[in-house]
């Protein structure tokens, strides 16, 4: 992750995980914007080789017109090194903090895709005018005075957060790729995301899975790590869409329970109903080899990239460059 505080912090971040030898940074919508920080370390360091992503942007409240501008501008500020990543939220977030709508997700997002996309095909002279009519949204007016034209690096390509069935099958049908969600095993990878993706990235469609790391070098980072990161597992487990990875592991029931807690606000509680199976199903754990491997075994050669996710503990860049070469051998 590029960031998780003030966009002013990111060039200087952006430089170390450069220096730590990862390929592309990516930002997650949370308590700051998602795009700015991007803005910010690309203008900062434009001789930085790595890619920008959004992981993600949530799609339902924005306009198409809106996303298709702020990614078409980044694509622009980073040489065509910015992929744009969409994801959905959960019902409760879209209506009650970002105070939008809420409908048929997986049709929603898919429409969205298709709708950016009639938006970059018209700046890039590839369709005669604009002229979507969706569903949920229609964009059939683009005088000159709005028209960028077309992008020198080309239109950047769109990635969506999927998990379930139909949020695969759909980011297959339209995207250029899918960002498999971090609460997730190896075997749901294999037994349920992967069947339901229509597409392989053998022909151009990117597999990028996220996975949640716990790593450390000494036992005290291992525990510290372990201990954040059960924390977050508690978190995605008390929600009702991430109950089939659960179901897979044959641990479904936890999911009610972890619910019922947290509307409790019995976060610490939470956490300690992750036991140590559960969490090195679905994180993983150890040293940067010992994680590399895991991944390397998990993803097999199904991943185009992944994303390392390192949530509530603290991790040093010098153990990050650890993973990335660990990573580079494992593959």
């Amino acid at each position: 992750m590029l960031t998780a505080g003030w966009p002013s912090e990111a060039p200087a971040r952006a430089e170390a995980l450069h220096h730590a030898g990862v390929d592309g940074i990516f930002t997650f919508e949370n308590a700051h914007d998602v795009f700015l920080p991007l803005v910010t370390a690309a203008t900062a360091r434009p001789d930085l080789d790595v890619d920008y992503m959004t992981n993600v942007a949530i799609a339902f409240p924005r306009s198409p017109l809106h996303v298709a501008y702020a990614a078409n501008d980044l694509q622009h500020l980073t040489s065509g090194r910015f992929r744009l990543g969409l994801g959905t939220q959960v019902k409760a977030h879209i209506e009650k903090r970002y105070g939008a709508t809420w409908s048929r997700p997986a049709a929603r997002m898919g429409e969205m895709v298709r709708a950016i996309r009639a938006i970059f095909d018209a700046w890039e002279r590839t369709t005669e005018r604009l002229d979507f009519r969706g569903e949920f949204t229609t964009h059939t007016l683009m005088t000159p005075a709005f028209d960028p034209g077309p992008n020198p690096f080309g239109p950047p390509p769109i990635l969506v957060g999927a998990l379930g069935p139909k949020m695969c099958e759909m980011a297959g049908a339209v995207a250029d790729g899918v960002l498999v969600m971090p609460f997730n095993s190896e075997r749901h990878f294999h037994e349920r995301t992967l069947p339901a993706l229509a597409r392989r990235n053998g022909d151009g469609f990117e597999i990028v899975p996220e996975v949640i790391v716990a790593m450390g070098r000494t036992a005290d980072e291992q525990q510290a790590a372990a201990n954040g990161v059960k924390g977050l597992l508690s978190f995605y487990a008390s929600t009702p869409s991430y109950r089939p990875v659960l179901d897979v592991e044959g641990r479904g029931e936890l999911q009610p329970e972890l619910n019922a807690l947290s509307k409790q606000g019995r976060w610490a509680d939470m956490a300690q109903r992750i036991d140590d199976d559960l969490l090195h199903t679905l994180a993983v754990v150890g040293t940067p080899e010992d994680c590399a491997v895991q991944i390397a075994t998990r993803f097999g050669d199904q991943a185009d990239r992944v994303c390392c996710y390192f949530p509530g503990y603290p991790v040093t860049d010098e153990r990050i460059g650890e993973l990335v070469t660990a990573l580079h051998a494992a593959t």
